[in-house]
C-alpha cells in the first residue's frame, strides 16, 4: 500500500492508463477470448448506437476493451470526477467535510453567463431543494451528488470548486477524453451542443485510480469507496451479481442514455472494475438489463 506521502503527491501515475486487452493472465487466454465474444454477442443482440465496456482486473493486470475510447454524453457520470477533486481540496486543507456551503438554485450558463435555475420535479432528489437559502455539510454534499445523483447538489459543488479546475483535474488524471465543462441542466449549452462527455476507458481510469488510493490520499479514496458503495441506483451492474456482493459504483441517465460503473467485491475477496456506457436505447429499462447481463457475464468469466 502507498504511503501517506506518496499519496498525497499523487505520483506515478504516468503510463498507468495502458490499456489493451493482455491474454496471457490469469484468466488466461481462451477465457479472456471467450469473454470478448460473449460480451460482443449480447451487445450485437440490442439496438443501441454505441455500447461502451472497459473491465479491469487489478490483481492479474487484465484489461478488456470494446469501443471504450467512444466518447458519449456523460450524464452524472461526470459527478465522480466532482467528487475527487473535493477530496483532494480536502487532502490539501482547501476544504473540509465539515465547512457550510450556501444552498442556491441559481446558475450560469457557460453560453452566454445568462442565469438558470434546477427543477426539483426533474432531479432524482428533491429534498434539498426545500432548504435554498440555508447551507449544508460538504458531506451531506458529496453523498446526495453520489448516492440519489442530486444535481442540484453537483451544480453547488462544481461552483464552488470550478469546473475549470474539475477539467484540468481530468488530464491531470489522465482520462484525456472527459470533458468536465458545465454543470447539470444547462440548457442552452446542450442546445448548443456543449455536453459533459466521457469514455468507457476514461472512467474506468478514475474507478482504477479510487481503488489504487492513487486519485486522492488513501484516507480519501477509502471515503470515496465508502460513499460510492451507498449508491441508492443498483439496476445496472448490481443487477448481474449474486445477492450481497458489493458495489461501489455511480450511474448517469438521460433520454436516450444509460451509464454504470464501479469497483465491484466478489464474494471470494476478489475486485474488478467495470464501465458499461449505453447510447441510442429508448427503454431505460432494456438497457438496464443489458448492463446487468454484461455485468453477469464479466462475473461468470472472472470469480
Amino acid at each position: 500500500m502507498n504511503s501517506p506521502t506518496r499519496n498525497l503527491k499523487y505520483t506515478s501515475i504516468g503510463g498507468f492508463l495502458a490499456i489493451s486487452l493482455l491474454l496471457a493472465t490469469a484468466c488466461g487466454p481462451d477465457r479472456m477470448t471467450e469473454l470478448r465474444a460473449r460480451l460482443t454477442d449480447r451487445i450485437d443482440q440490442t439496438a443501441a448506437d454505441v455500447v461502451g465496456v472497459y473491465f479491469y482486473d487489478p490483481a492479474a493486470g487484465d484489461s478488456l476493451a470494446l469501443n471504450a475510447g467512444t466518447a458519449l454524453h456523460a450524464a452524472s457520470m461526470m459527478k465522480v470526477l466532482v467528487m475527487i477533486q473535493a477530496f483532494r481540496d480536502i487532502d490539501a486543507n482547501l476544504l473540509s467535510l465539515d465547512d457550510e456551503i450556501t444552498i442556491n438554485n441559481t446558475f450560469h450558463s457557460v453560453v452566454d453567463g445568462s442565469p438558470y435555475q434546477l427543477s426539483a420535479g426533474d432531479d432524482s432528489d428533491s429534498a434539498l431543494y426545500t432548504r435554498v437559502g440555508g447551507t449544508a455539510k460538504v458531506s451531506d454534499l458529496l453523498n446526495l451528488m453520489i448516492t440519489v445523483s442530486s444535481n442540484l447538489a453537483a451544480n453547488i459543488l462544481i461552483d464552488h470548486l470550478d469546473a475549470q479546475r474539475i477539467q484540468s483535474l481530468a488530464h491531470e488524471l489522465e482520462a484525456h477524453s472527459m470533458m468536465m465543462i458545465r454543470g447539470v441542466e444547462d440548457l442552452k449549452a446542450y442546445e448548443a451542443g456543449i455536453n459533459n462527455r466521457t469514455t468507457a476507458r476514461d472512467m474506468g481510469q478514475l474507478f482504477r485510480l479510487i481503488f489504487d488510493a492513487r486519485a486522492a490520499s488513501e484516507a480519501s479514496c477509502k471515503k470515496m469507496t465508502a460513499i460510492l458503495s451507498e449508491q441508492r441506483f443498483n439496476d445496472g451492474i448490481p443487477a448481474g451479481l449474486p445477492a450481497g456482493t458489493k458495489v461501489a459504483h455511480k450511474t448517469g441517465r438521460i433520454t436516450l442514455i444509460n451509464h454504470d460503473g464501479g469497483i465491484v467485491y466478489t464474494r471470494n475477496g476478489k475486485e474488478y472494475v467495470l464501465v458499461v456506457l449505453t447510447s441510442g436505447i429508448d427503454d431505460p429499462a432494456v438497457s438496464d438489463q443489458l448492463i446487468a447481463d454484461l455485468s453477469r457475464l464479466v462475473h461468470a468469466a472472472f470469480d
